[in-house]
């Protein structure tokens, strides 16, 4: 049996907006850099991809700041994408929603894609195949920006000092210690967090080209890469 996803819980949904600039540093600049990076690529007029739309704060950043961009919405948890479509409010107009995996997304050209701290929640055997099937539906040089939890482990030692260290961001954005601590434990029980080294291997056996590290804060880090 299929464990449930945690995005299908009303208590986890309602409480979304919270977690993203309490855990990941910087949260409101890497938004901001991927706009920069997918504008730089993809111009004023453009679709971009979001694969893990659900929420709405990536997509609420880009709508407001980029007027003429269109969006295909792409999420599992159809409790967080009525999430985003009220996160959004009347920019919801200008995104495509589709309630499932990129594998069964439509195939329509896009001029950019992100997504941001969706991949640590993919299993290993199905990063290649998701990184494939988004570079299918994007344009020839249009850019994708990927981020993340992934952490260097040369040996668990390594993976638990970075992932002490998520922890301690937790706590010093208001957290309490012993929640802190029961977060660092679910994330390294239950997300898939691959070495640096590996993601970029991937995004290149996936069909992309000039793969380079444009963000990291502490546990987490972030890639453009180019169809």
């Amino acid at each position: 049996m299929d464990t449930p996803s945690p995005f299908d819980q009303p208590d986890v949904v309602a409480r979304y907006a919270e977690g993203p600039p309490r855990a990941v540093p910087g949260f409101h600049d890497l938004q901001r850099s991927t706009r920069l990076l997918l504008a730089e690529g993809a111009g004023p007029q453009a679709r971009m991809l979001v694969l893990g739309a659900g929420g709405g704060l990536e997509l609420k950043h880009f709508a407001e700041h980029q007027p003429g961009w269109r969006f295909l919405g792409i999420d599992p948890s159809l409790a967080m994408l009525d999430l985003a479509r009220q996160t959004l409010g009347p920019l919801a107009a200008r995104v495509d929603w589709h309630a499932g995996t990129i594998a069964d997304a439509p195939q329509v050209r896009c001029e950019g894609a992100c997504s941001l701290l969706t991949f640590h929640f993919i299993p290993p055997a199905q990063r290649l195949p998701t990184l494939q099937a988004v570079r299918a539906r994007l344009a020839p040089g249009a850019p994708f920006v990927l981020a993340h939890l992934s952490v260097p482990q040369a040996d668990a030692g390594e993976r638990q000092r970075w992932l002490g260290r998520y922890a301690a961001f937790l706590v010093d954005s208001g957290l309490p210690a012993t929640q802190a601590a029961r977060a660092q434990a679910q994330v390294d029980a239950q997300l898939h967090i691959l070495d640096p080294a590996q993601e970029a291997t991937l995004l290149t056996e996936a069909g992309f080209r000039d793969v380079a590290t444009f963000y990291q804060g502490l546990a987490f880090r972030g890639w453009v890469a180019y169809a």
